[in-house]
């Protein structure tokens, strides 16, 4: 190697450390988590830095090639991608390009554990299919649910049993890392990237699931401040679009899925039907200033326009039907009585023609 070695291991060491104590049993919801997480990522950030200014590792190589100390730096790329999942985000947006970070670490660990051919047949063809289509990746590509499941199943098992075996190559003294047998130490390590990959296909499914539900999030508007020649041109602009009118709304028609009289005699809605205008003057209009939403049914609006008395009740046939007299209210019969009196006297005090003094000699 060109450069000193343990360099680059005094920082794959310190980004290693500060990974596990994120990585353990440290608060999420801790004021120093992210920058911890930061500090991680920039320390394996600067072992790729180290590692390809001492070309570490070259697709002219085989696995035989590599050092069984460097091998561990082979992980780098996907302790990042590790790490920029934890990174906390404040919109969807941002997410979203966090995740492009994170599939491009993950992309790159994996063409280089191809180009070492470390990579197995089964997840060697797994990686052909997620070329094939990044976006659309699954580890289970069958959609039986019954299918589906046992997959999910099997790939449990998997990851269980190879954790279970690091944790019995750790807790053994052959697997060493530092002392013990170089070729169980090599098995050891090989045995961790082997983990890693399979964490890889499953975290590569769980972007795409995830960009499925950010794909669904809203857009947030940007308030932006205008000056009033800005605002101006825009309007004018709207205008020559057709898109803003300063003349009153068109009269609004009555839409219903209905034949026959809207209204009862009693001035009931007989059916329920909607005030509307032009379909594409509502969409313009939703969301232009001054706007007004329904405020009442239209049920509450004839019982108001009745009290006020701008509905006049009666006409037609109703105006000949005149209510049945009550007998027992005496109070109400007396004062119809007296009404008809004062009547009759009035027209005996003004006979008919008594008031027309225009045609009197």
């Amino acid at each position: 190697m060109a450069e000193d070695p343990r360099t680059l291991k005094s920082v794959f060491q310190a980004a290693e450390g500060k990974r596990l104590a994120v990585e353990g049993s440290y608060e999420m919801t801790s004021p120093s988590y992210q920058d911890d997480v930061a500090a991680a990522l920039q320390s394996y950030e600067e072992c790729v830095q180290i590692i390809d200014k001492i070309s570490l590792f070259s697709r002219n190589e085989s696995l035989e090639d590599i050092a069984t100390s460097d091998l561990p730096y082979l992980l780098v790329l996907y302790h990042i991608a590790g790490l920029l999942q934890k990174v906390s985000s404040s919109s969807p947006l941002e997410r979203k390009r966090i995740l492009v970070s994170t599939r491009e670490a993950y992309e790159r660990f994996l063409h280089l554990l191809e180009s070492y051919s470390i990579l197995s047949p089964q997840e060697s063809k797994l990686f052909a299919e997620y070329n094939e289509d990044p976006m659309g990746f699954s580890t289970i590509a069958t959609k039986d649910p019954n299918a589906r499941r046992n997959a999910k199943i099997a790939n449990f098992k998997a990851e269980k049993q190879l954790k279970q075996k690091l944790e019995y190559m750790r807790s053994s003294v052959r697997y060493l890392e530092d002392g013990g047998d170089e070729e169980a130490v090599r098995e050891l390590y090989l045995a961790n990237i082997a983990l890693s990959v399979h964490t890889t296909f499953q975290g590569l499914e769980g972007i795409n699931r995830e960009a499925e539900v950010l794909a669904q999030a809203p857009i947030p508007l940007i308030p932006q401040h205008t000056t009033v020649e800005e605002d101006e041109r825009r309007r004018k602009e709207s205008i020559d679009n057709d898109d803003y009118s300063e003349k009153l709304d068109a009269p609004l028609r009555l839409q219903a899925s209905f034949k026959g009289p809207l209204l009862s005699k009693e001035g009931k809605p007989l059916q329920p039907f909607t005030l509307v205008g032009d379909r594409q003057q509502l969409q313009r209009g939703v969301f232009r200033p001054g706007h007004n939403l329904p405020t009442m049914s239209i049920d509450e609006y004839l019982e108001e326009e009745r009290r006020r008395g701008g509905i006049i009740e009666g006409g037609g046939e109703a105006s000949g039907r005149q209510p049945e007299p009550d007998e027992d209210n005496m109070e109400k019969a007396d004062a119809e009585t007296m009404k008809a009196r004062e009547w009759d006297e009035f027209q005996e005090a003004n006979p008919r023609g008594s008031g027309n003094t225009l045609n009197r000699g």
